[in-house]
Protein backbone atom coordinates (compact mmCIF):
# COMPACT_ATOMS: atom_id res chain seq x y z
CA UNK A 1 0.00 0.00 0.00
CA UNK A 2 0.98 3.46 -1.39
CA UNK A 3 1.87 5.49 1.91
CA UNK A 4 0.28 9.22 1.27
CA UNK A 5 3.60 11.52 1.71
CA UNK A 6 6.00 13.33 -0.47
CA UNK A 7 10.02 13.44 0.42
CA UNK A 8 11.31 16.77 -0.03
CA UNK A 9 15.52 15.96 -0.99
CA UNK A 10 17.44 19.49 -1.04
CA UNK A 11 20.52 19.15 -3.41
CA UNK A 12 23.36 21.96 -3.01
CA UNK A 13 25.62 20.46 -5.86
CA UNK A 14 25.88 17.49 -8.27
CA UNK A 15 27.91 15.19 -6.61
CA UNK A 16 25.62 15.47 -4.01
CA UNK A 17 22.43 15.05 -6.94
CA UNK A 18 23.86 12.28 -8.60
CA UNK A 19 23.88 10.27 -4.57
CA UNK A 20 20.38 11.77 -4.48
CA UNK A 21 18.67 10.67 -7.72
CA UNK A 22 19.46 7.56 -7.51
CA UNK A 23 18.06 7.24 -3.55
CA UNK A 24 14.58 9.06 -5.18
CA UNK A 25 14.82 6.41 -8.12
CA UNK A 26 14.53 3.47 -5.38
CA UNK A 27 11.85 5.48 -3.43
CA UNK A 28 9.78 5.73 -6.73
CA UNK A 29 10.25 2.05 -7.23
CA UNK A 30 8.96 1.45 -3.50
CA UNK A 31 5.71 3.51 -4.38
CA UNK A 32 7.25 6.31 -2.43
CA UNK A 33 6.83 9.87 -4.15
CA UNK A 34 9.94 12.66 -3.76
CA UNK A 35 10.37 15.91 -4.91
CA UNK A 36 13.81 18.10 -5.01
CA UNK A 37 14.79 21.19 -3.66
CA UNK A 38 18.03 22.15 -5.86
CA UNK A 39 20.07 25.28 -5.29
CA UNK A 40 22.66 24.34 -8.57
CA UNK A 41 21.39 24.37 -12.25
CA UNK A 42 23.17 21.28 -13.31
CA UNK A 43 21.34 18.77 -10.88
CA UNK A 44 18.23 20.94 -11.68
CA UNK A 45 18.69 19.60 -15.36
CA UNK A 46 19.37 16.43 -14.27
CA UNK A 47 16.58 15.80 -11.67
CA UNK A 48 13.88 17.20 -14.44
CA UNK A 49 15.16 14.70 -17.24
CA UNK A 50 14.38 12.40 -14.46
CA UNK A 51 11.01 13.09 -14.36
CA UNK A 52 11.12 14.33 -10.71
CA UNK A 53 9.32 17.84 -9.53
CA UNK A 54 11.97 20.49 -9.10
CA UNK A 55 11.98 23.71 -7.20
CA UNK A 56 15.02 25.44 -8.05
CA UNK A 57 15.95 29.23 -7.36
CA UNK A 58 14.30 32.15 -9.64
CA UNK A 59 17.15 33.08 -12.66
CA UNK A 60 17.61 36.26 -11.07
CA UNK A 61 17.90 37.02 -7.29
CA UNK A 62 19.16 40.70 -6.82
CA UNK A 63 15.87 41.59 -6.81
CA UNK A 64 15.17 40.60 -3.49
CA UNK A 65 14.07 43.37 -0.99
CA UNK A 66 17.59 43.00 1.92
CA UNK A 67 16.39 46.12 3.67
CA UNK A 68 16.43 46.17 7.44
CA UNK A 69 12.68 45.80 7.02
CA UNK A 70 12.67 43.16 4.95
CA UNK A 71 15.07 41.02 6.82
CA UNK A 72 12.97 42.00 10.01
CA UNK A 73 9.98 40.98 8.51
CA UNK A 74 11.13 37.41 7.35
CA UNK A 75 13.17 36.52 10.55
CA UNK A 76 9.69 37.32 12.37
CA UNK A 77 7.87 34.79 10.00
CA UNK A 78 10.00 32.38 10.22
CA UNK A 79 11.02 32.28 13.79
CA UNK A 80 14.88 33.51 12.88
CA UNK A 81 16.93 34.73 15.83
CA UNK A 82 20.29 35.70 16.35
CA UNK A 83 20.89 36.25 12.50
CA UNK A 84 24.36 37.01 12.65
CA UNK A 85 25.37 33.24 14.08
CA UNK A 86 23.44 31.75 11.08
CA UNK A 87 26.07 33.99 8.63
CA UNK A 88 28.71 32.58 10.62
CA UNK A 89 29.37 29.43 8.41
CA UNK A 90 29.10 30.87 4.98
CA UNK A 91 31.35 34.11 5.73
CA UNK A 92 33.86 31.67 6.76
CA UNK A 93 33.45 29.32 4.05
CA UNK A 94 33.78 31.57 1.33
CA UNK A 95 35.14 34.56 3.19
CA UNK A 96 31.86 36.76 2.31
CA UNK A 97 32.30 40.11 4.06
CA UNK A 98 29.03 41.91 2.27
CA UNK A 99 26.13 41.14 4.48
CA UNK A 100 23.67 41.91 1.40
CA UNK A 101 25.03 38.95 -0.42
CA UNK A 102 24.29 36.79 3.14
CA UNK A 103 20.75 38.28 3.60
CA UNK A 104 19.88 37.43 -0.33
CA UNK A 105 21.03 34.23 -0.13
CA UNK A 106 19.00 33.24 3.25
CA UNK A 107 15.89 35.48 1.46
CA UNK A 108 15.79 33.10 -1.36
CA UNK A 109 16.01 29.70 0.73
CA UNK A 110 13.42 30.69 2.71
CA UNK A 111 11.29 31.87 -0.18
CA UNK A 112 12.05 28.76 -2.20
CA UNK A 113 11.66 25.86 0.56
CA UNK A 114 8.39 28.13 1.28
CA UNK A 115 6.85 27.85 -2.34
CA UNK A 116 8.09 24.00 -1.87
CA UNK A 117 6.30 22.96 1.37
CA UNK A 118 3.32 25.34 0.53
CA UNK A 119 2.79 23.90 -2.85
CA UNK A 120 3.43 19.87 -1.63
CA UNK A 121 0.50 20.37 1.01
CA UNK A 122 -1.75 21.13 -0.91
CA UNK A 123 -1.19 17.69 -2.26
CA UNK A 124 -3.10 16.87 1.53
CA UNK A 125 -0.37 14.44 1.68
CA UNK A 126 2.30 14.61 4.68
CA UNK A 127 5.63 16.15 3.73
CA UNK A 128 9.02 15.69 5.38
CA UNK A 129 12.48 17.36 4.47
CA UNK A 130 15.98 15.58 4.22
CA UNK A 131 19.15 17.41 3.82
CA UNK A 132 22.57 16.69 4.43
CA UNK A 133 23.05 18.59 8.28
CA UNK A 134 24.91 21.55 7.12
CA UNK A 135 25.87 25.55 7.63
CA UNK A 136 25.09 26.70 4.07
CA UNK A 137 22.52 28.99 4.21
CA UNK A 138 20.66 27.34 1.44
CA UNK A 139 20.28 24.22 3.81
CA UNK A 140 19.37 26.82 6.82
CA UNK A 141 16.83 28.53 4.65
CA UNK A 142 15.45 24.92 3.61
CA UNK A 143 15.07 24.28 7.26
CA UNK A 144 13.33 27.13 8.71
CA UNK A 145 10.66 27.07 5.48
CA UNK A 146 10.05 23.89 6.80
CA UNK A 147 9.50 24.67 10.34
CA UNK A 148 7.20 27.18 9.66
CA UNK A 149 4.79 24.56 7.41
CA UNK A 150 4.60 22.10 9.98
CA UNK A 151 7.33 19.91 8.45
CA UNK A 152 9.95 17.59 9.74
CA UNK A 153 13.51 18.50 8.07
CA UNK A 154 15.52 15.28 8.54
CA UNK A 155 19.45 16.23 9.02
CA UNK A 156 21.70 13.67 8.43
CA UNK A 157 25.13 13.43 9.12
CA UNK A 158 27.95 10.49 9.67
CA UNK A 159 27.72 8.63 12.83
CA UNK A 160 30.68 7.72 14.84
CA UNK A 161 30.60 4.15 13.17
CA UNK A 162 31.83 3.35 10.20
CA UNK A 163 29.10 3.48 7.05
CA UNK A 164 26.47 4.43 9.64
CA UNK A 165 24.52 7.62 9.89
CA UNK A 166 23.06 9.65 12.69
CA UNK A 167 19.09 11.06 11.63
CA UNK A 168 18.46 14.29 13.32
CA UNK A 169 14.95 15.75 13.58
CA UNK A 170 14.14 19.49 13.66
CA UNK A 171 17.70 20.43 15.03
CA UNK A 172 21.40 20.81 14.15
CA UNK A 173 22.40 20.18 17.17
CA UNK A 174 24.52 16.71 17.87
CA UNK A 175 22.43 13.95 19.03
CA UNK A 176 21.98 12.77 22.54
CA UNK A 177 22.38 9.15 23.59
CA UNK A 178 23.30 8.55 27.19
CA UNK A 179 19.23 9.57 28.26
CA UNK A 180 18.59 5.40 27.39
CA UNK A 181 21.72 3.65 27.72
CA UNK A 182 20.68 -0.41 27.27
CA UNK A 183 21.60 -2.68 29.74
CA UNK A 184 23.58 -5.39 27.02
CA UNK A 185 25.74 -5.07 24.18
CA UNK A 186 25.10 -6.78 21.27
CA UNK A 187 28.48 -8.69 19.63
CA UNK A 188 28.62 -7.14 16.53
CA UNK A 189 29.44 -3.39 18.38
CA UNK A 190 31.90 -5.28 21.13
CA UNK A 191 33.25 -6.64 17.85
CA UNK A 192 33.35 -3.63 16.46
CA UNK A 193 35.05 -1.52 19.34
CA UNK A 194 37.63 -4.28 19.96
CA UNK A 195 38.91 -4.53 16.07
CA UNK A 196 39.16 -0.07 16.64
CA UNK A 197 41.05 -0.40 19.78
CA UNK A 198 43.16 -3.09 18.01
CA UNK A 199 43.73 -1.48 14.48
CA UNK A 200 43.46 2.12 15.52
CA UNK A 201 41.94 3.09 12.17
CA UNK A 202 40.04 5.92 12.02
CA UNK A 203 36.47 6.35 10.57
CA UNK A 204 36.60 8.23 7.38
CA UNK A 205 33.31 8.36 5.58
CA UNK A 206 33.60 7.10 1.81
CA UNK A 207 32.26 10.62 0.81
CA UNK A 208 35.04 11.91 2.52
CA UNK A 209 37.82 9.95 1.92
CA UNK A 210 39.32 12.11 -1.20
CA UNK A 211 40.40 15.20 1.54
CA UNK A 212 42.57 12.98 3.31
CA UNK A 213 46.09 13.34 1.25
CA UNK A 214 48.42 16.01 1.84
CA UNK A 215 48.05 19.69 0.42
CA UNK A 216 50.68 19.24 -2.40
CA UNK A 217 48.41 16.24 -3.74
CA UNK A 218 45.36 18.18 -3.58
CA UNK A 219 47.11 21.32 -6.00
CA UNK A 220 48.89 18.89 -8.39
CA UNK A 221 45.83 16.82 -8.61
CA UNK A 222 44.38 15.48 -12.34
CA UNK A 223 40.68 14.93 -10.91
CA UNK A 224 40.73 18.73 -8.85
CA UNK A 225 42.16 19.94 -12.02
CA UNK A 226 39.01 18.63 -14.21
CA UNK A 227 36.66 19.50 -11.56
CA UNK A 228 38.52 22.92 -11.26
CA UNK A 229 38.37 23.49 -15.30
CA UNK A 230 34.41 22.01 -15.42
CA UNK A 231 33.55 24.72 -12.19
CA UNK A 232 35.28 27.16 -15.05
CA UNK A 233 33.51 26.16 -17.75
CA UNK A 234 30.01 25.87 -16.27
CA UNK A 235 29.87 29.51 -14.38
CA UNK A 236 31.65 31.69 -17.02
CA UNK A 237 30.91 30.16 -20.45
CA UNK A 238 27.88 28.27 -19.97
CA UNK A 239 25.86 30.67 -17.43
CA UNK A 240 25.03 27.77 -14.96
CA UNK A 241 24.43 28.49 -10.75
CA UNK A 242 26.40 27.06 -8.38
CA UNK A 243 25.43 27.21 -4.38
CA UNK A 244 29.36 26.01 -4.14
CA UNK A 245 30.63 28.56 -7.31
CA UNK A 246 32.99 30.52 -5.36
CA UNK A 247 36.02 29.08 -7.59
CA UNK A 248 38.60 31.70 -6.47
CA UNK A 249 38.16 31.18 -2.87
CA UNK A 250 38.43 27.08 -3.02
CA UNK A 251 41.37 27.82 -5.06
CA UNK A 252 43.34 30.45 -3.00
CA UNK A 253 42.48 28.31 0.16
CA UNK A 254 44.25 25.37 -1.35
CA UNK A 255 47.40 27.42 -2.80
CA UNK A 256 46.87 28.91 1.07
CA UNK A 257 47.01 25.46 2.55
CA UNK A 258 50.22 24.19 0.48
CA UNK A 259 52.60 27.20 2.03
CA UNK A 260 50.95 26.69 5.29
CA UNK A 261 51.92 22.79 5.23
CA UNK A 262 55.21 23.60 3.86
CA UNK A 263 56.23 26.17 6.65
CA UNK A 264 54.45 23.57 9.20
CA UNK A 265 56.38 20.84 8.38
CA UNK A 266 59.53 22.02 9.71
CA UNK A 267 58.23 22.71 13.73
CA UNK A 268 57.34 18.55 13.62
CA UNK A 269 57.99 16.81 16.84
CA UNK A 270 58.11 13.35 17.17
CA UNK A 271 55.45 11.74 19.29
CA UNK A 272 58.38 9.29 21.45
CA UNK A 273 59.95 12.62 22.00
CA UNK A 274 57.52 13.91 24.42
CA UNK A 275 56.71 13.66 28.14
CA UNK A 276 53.45 13.78 29.72
CA UNK A 277 51.40 15.46 27.47
CA UNK A 278 47.32 16.68 26.93
CA UNK A 279 46.40 15.91 23.63
CA UNK A 280 44.24 19.02 21.75
CA UNK A 281 42.88 17.31 17.97
CA UNK A 282 42.59 20.04 15.98
CA UNK A 283 39.11 20.15 14.09
CA UNK A 284 38.68 20.83 10.57
CA UNK A 285 38.49 24.88 11.07
CA UNK A 286 35.18 25.81 9.08
CA UNK A 287 32.99 22.61 9.47
CA UNK A 288 29.45 23.29 10.73
CA UNK A 289 30.44 21.47 14.31
CA UNK A 290 32.18 24.67 14.88
CA UNK A 291 30.90 27.64 13.05
CA UNK A 292 27.15 26.67 14.10
CA UNK A 293 27.35 23.80 16.75
CA UNK A 294 30.05 25.51 19.01
CA UNK A 295 30.95 29.11 17.74
CA UNK A 296 32.46 30.13 20.71
CA UNK A 297 35.83 28.13 19.71
CA UNK A 298 35.60 28.55 16.15
CA UNK A 299 39.12 30.43 16.90
CA UNK A 300 40.85 27.33 18.00
CA UNK A 301 44.31 28.98 17.84
CA UNK A 302 42.86 31.57 20.73
CA UNK A 303 41.80 28.60 22.81
CA UNK A 304 45.24 26.64 22.76
CA UNK A 305 46.72 30.07 23.49
CA UNK A 306 44.70 29.62 26.27
CA UNK A 307 45.09 26.15 27.04
CA UNK A 308 48.43 26.73 27.31
CA UNK A 309 48.65 29.65 30.33
CA UNK A 310 46.55 27.02 32.29
CA UNK A 311 47.82 23.78 31.93
CA UNK A 312 49.27 22.02 34.71
CA UNK A 313 53.15 22.46 35.24
CA UNK A 314 53.73 18.70 35.18
CA UNK A 315 52.01 18.52 31.30
CA UNK A 316 52.44 19.76 28.00
CA UNK A 317 50.25 20.26 25.25
CA UNK A 318 49.93 18.44 22.13
CA UNK A 319 48.01 19.97 18.69
CA UNK A 320 47.71 17.73 15.40
CA UNK A 321 46.25 19.25 12.16
CA UNK A 322 43.00 17.46 11.17
CA UNK A 323 44.19 14.58 8.46
CA UNK A 324 41.89 16.24 6.24
CA UNK A 325 42.60 19.61 6.35
CA UNK A 326 46.89 19.56 6.27
CA UNK A 327 47.84 23.33 6.30
CA UNK A 328 44.41 24.75 7.00
CA UNK A 329 45.22 26.21 10.07
CA UNK A 330 47.11 29.34 9.81
CA UNK A 331 51.08 28.56 10.03
CA UNK A 332 52.17 32.43 11.02
CA UNK A 333 50.07 32.44 13.88
CA UNK A 334 50.60 28.76 15.13
CA UNK A 335 54.32 29.68 14.37
CA UNK A 336 54.43 32.71 17.04
CA UNK A 337 52.25 30.24 19.69
CA UNK A 338 55.19 27.83 18.80
CA UNK A 339 57.70 30.59 19.39
CA UNK A 340 56.05 31.38 22.59
CA UNK A 341 55.60 28.70 24.25
CA UNK A 342 57.78 25.81 24.88
CA UNK A 343 55.06 23.75 26.33
CA UNK A 344 53.51 23.59 23.00
CA UNK A 345 54.37 20.52 20.97
CA UNK A 346 53.09 20.30 17.12
CA UNK A 347 52.41 16.49 16.14
CA UNK A 348 53.01 15.31 12.18
CA UNK A 349 49.52 14.94 10.59
CA UNK A 350 50.33 11.69 9.45
CA UNK A 351 51.10 10.34 13.05
CA UNK A 352 48.05 8.13 13.82
CA UNK A 353 45.46 9.40 16.16
CA UNK A 354 45.06 5.90 18.48
CA UNK A 355 48.71 6.23 19.13
CA UNK A 356 48.75 10.00 20.36
CA UNK A 357 45.59 9.12 22.25
CA UNK A 358 46.91 5.81 24.19
CA UNK A 359 49.74 8.19 24.82
CA UNK A 360 48.41 11.17 25.90
CA UNK A 361 47.37 11.14 29.79
CA UNK A 362 43.61 13.41 29.46
CA UNK A 363 42.19 14.78 25.78
CA UNK A 364 40.72 18.53 24.93
CA UNK A 365 38.05 18.53 22.50
CA UNK A 366 35.41 20.46 21.45
CA UNK A 367 33.24 18.17 19.58
CA UNK A 368 35.93 15.90 17.28
CA UNK A 369 35.33 12.11 17.54
CA UNK A 370 38.60 11.97 18.88
CA UNK A 371 37.19 12.56 21.97
CA UNK A 372 34.77 9.71 21.70
CA UNK A 373 37.78 7.55 20.12
CA UNK A 374 39.54 8.38 23.46
CA UNK A 375 36.78 7.64 25.40
CA UNK A 376 36.81 3.69 23.73
CA UNK A 377 40.99 3.70 25.53
CA UNK A 378 39.87 4.61 28.14
CA UNK A 379 41.32 8.00 28.60
CA UNK A 380 40.43 11.40 30.16
CA UNK A 381 38.04 13.33 28.10
CA UNK A 382 37.26 16.62 28.97
CA UNK A 383 34.47 18.01 26.24
CA UNK A 384 33.75 21.97 25.70
CA UNK A 385 31.53 22.20 22.66
CA UNK A 386 28.09 20.50 21.31
CA UNK A 387 29.44 16.54 20.71
CA UNK A 388 27.13 13.21 20.74
CA UNK A 389 29.34 12.30 23.44
CA UNK A 390 28.69 15.06 25.62
CA UNK A 391 26.41 13.91 28.31
CA UNK A 392 28.87 10.34 28.28
CA UNK A 393 28.95 9.39 32.50
CA UNK A 394 32.85 8.90 31.87
CA UNK A 395 33.66 12.29 30.22
CA UNK A 396 33.34 15.88 31.92
CA UNK A 397 31.59 18.49 29.86
CA UNK A 398 33.33 22.26 30.45
CA UNK A 399 30.27 24.42 30.26
CA UNK A 400 32.72 27.44 30.71
CA UNK A 401 36.50 27.52 29.81
CA UNK A 402 37.31 29.07 32.88
CA UNK A 403 36.17 26.19 34.40
CA UNK A 404 39.58 24.00 32.66
CA UNK A 405 42.52 24.88 35.10
CA UNK A 406 40.48 23.26 37.97
CA UNK A 407 39.41 20.44 36.06
CA UNK A 408 42.52 19.10 34.37
CA UNK A 409 44.28 19.48 37.60
CA UNK A 410 42.13 17.71 39.89
CA UNK A 411 41.17 14.84 36.72
CA UNK A 412 45.22 14.12 36.25
CA UNK A 413 45.48 13.60 40.11
CA UNK A 414 42.41 11.52 40.86
CA UNK A 415 42.24 9.67 37.48
CA UNK A 416 39.01 7.50 37.67
CA UNK A 417 38.95 5.01 34.71
CA UNK A 418 35.44 3.62 33.91
CA UNK A 419 34.70 -0.05 33.54
CA UNK A 420 35.07 -1.51 29.76
CA UNK A 421 31.24 -2.81 30.27
CA UNK A 422 29.96 0.84 30.87
CA UNK A 423 32.32 2.22 27.51
CA UNK A 424 30.53 -0.66 25.44
CA UNK A 425 27.08 0.17 26.51
CA UNK A 426 27.83 3.75 26.01
CA UNK A 427 29.02 2.69 22.49
CA UNK A 428 25.72 0.11 21.63
CA UNK A 429 23.53 3.37 23.24
CA UNK A 430 25.37 5.27 19.81
CA UNK A 431 25.25 2.50 17.74
CA UNK A 432 21.03 2.34 18.62
CA UNK A 433 20.60 5.99 17.50
CA UNK A 434 22.72 5.31 14.18
CA UNK A 435 21.22 3.43 10.96
CA UNK A 436 23.10 2.02 8.05
CA UNK A 437 24.43 3.87 5.26
CA UNK A 438 26.51 6.32 3.44
CA UNK A 439 25.72 9.56 2.04
CA UNK A 440 26.55 10.45 -1.41
CA UNK A 441 28.10 6.49 -1.93
CA UNK A 442 25.71 5.70 -4.94
CA UNK A 443 26.83 2.46 -5.45
CA UNK A 444 24.17 -0.03 -5.50
CA UNK A 445 23.95 -1.88 -2.35
CA UNK A 446 24.99 1.42 -0.08
CA UNK A 447 21.68 2.43 -2.00
CA UNK A 448 19.40 0.37 -1.06
CA UNK A 449 20.66 0.19 2.11
CA UNK A 450 20.27 4.19 2.82
CA UNK A 451 16.71 4.41 1.19
CA UNK A 452 15.72 1.26 3.51
CA UNK A 453 17.25 3.65 6.37
CA UNK A 454 15.72 6.52 5.60
CA UNK A 455 12.43 5.02 5.64
CA UNK A 456 12.64 3.47 8.86
CA UNK A 457 13.72 7.16 10.39
CA UNK A 458 11.24 9.09 9.20
CA UNK A 459 8.39 7.21 8.41
CA UNK A 460 8.90 3.85 10.65
CA UNK A 461 9.22 1.98 8.03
Amino acid sequence: MQLKQIILISTLAEYQTKFWLAVAKDLRHRGQECAFLSFDDRSSEALSSEGFRVYSLPVNTDSIDVSDAAIDEATAKYGISDLNSWFTHERVTFAIRDERVLRRKLLAALQLGDQACADLLTSGKRVVMVQEVGGFLSVIGSYFAARKHGVDNWFIEPAFFRGRMFFLRNSFAAPEISKTLPDAVTPAVSEYLANARRTGNIVIPLKDRHHYSTALSKVVNWRNFRRLVDKLSDKYLRGKRQEFGYIGRHVAVHLRMLRNSYHLRKRYLRLDSLGPFIYYPLHVPADMALTLRSPQYLDQLALIDYLLRVLPHTHKLAIKEHPAMIGAIDARRLGELLNRYDNLYLLPPSTNNYEVLRAADAVVSVNSKSGAEAMLLGKLVLVLGDAFYADAPFVKYVSCVTDLPVLLSTMLSDHKIPGSMDVERYFEGVWRHSYPGELFVAMPDNVRIFTDSLLTATIGR
